[in-house]
């Protein structure tokens, strides 16, 4: 998902008829209410500016402005139905949060925008060539200090998680789930430039191993 005129858009499970499916199999397939809360337990009491990317349906965007009414959300999908269900989540939770349409490799925001970026289950649609742009692109939006929050597939915990991660690599794609496959994230995140890396949380689920890291855009970096 690179610029506009060359990307191709996706849909999350893979077919346009398949996206009001999508709630129901991410609640059931990755153990989506613990990973999310453990994510939200990194949020500062104001977080300020919040971004997520990738953010689907607007689950995690619509519970971050329900529960840090503080914060200013945004979230960006390039898939308008999940972002017309994203919008109806907001309007039913009764909060707000600003929601565009873009690809992550060209965010629609200016340079540090952000005291945080999210991202959930994103990753892994990405080719290996555009992980490292979309983190490019977080890295620019987020002020000097922000703080990168992602949760995605990774190299699978035990031999159960490793056959069962088969299925998704199936689905989504061998050469994108690569990186994820071979728990590469960390290193692409530090690569991208941000430090401070901490795996605060990893979940087996009945699909494969789900982690969670957090790093921070150093504090003297302006770009």
């Amino acid at each position: 998902m690179r610029n506009r005129s060359k990307t191709k858009l996706v849909p999350a499970l893979g077919l346009h008829w398949l996206t009001p499916l999508y709630d129901l199999v991410v609640h059931l397939v990755t153990r989506e209410q613990a990973f999310k809360r453990a994510l939200l337990n990194q949020l500062e009491p104001s977080p300020g500016d919040v971004l997520d990317v990738g953010c689907g349906t607007g689950t995690l965007a619509v519970e971050i402005a329900r529960s840090r009414p503080d914060a200013r959300v945004s979230g960006i999908d390039a898939d308008p139905r999940m972002l017309a269900k994203a919008v109806d989540k907001a309007r039913r939770a009764g909060v707000r949060v600003t929601l565009d349409k873009s690809f992550a490799q060209s965010l629609p925001h200016d340079d540090g925008s952000f005291d945080y970026v999210f991202s959930t289950l994103f990753f892994h649609h990405l080719s290996g060539a555009d992980k490292p742009r979309v983190l490019a692109e977080v890295m620019r939006v987020l002020r000097p200090g922000g703080t990168i929050l992602v949760a995605d597939w990774d190299r699978p915990a035990n031999p159960l998680m490793h056959a069962m991660f088969f299925f998704v690599r199936l689905f989504d794609g061998f050469e994108n789930t690569r990186d994820n496959f071979r728990g590469r994230l960390p290193a692409l995140c530090s690569e991208a430039g941000f430090t401070d890396l901490d795996t605060i949380g990893r979940f087996n689920t009945i699909a494969g191993t789900i982690a969670l890291y957090r790093a921070l855009k150093p504090a003297g970096t302006n770009r």
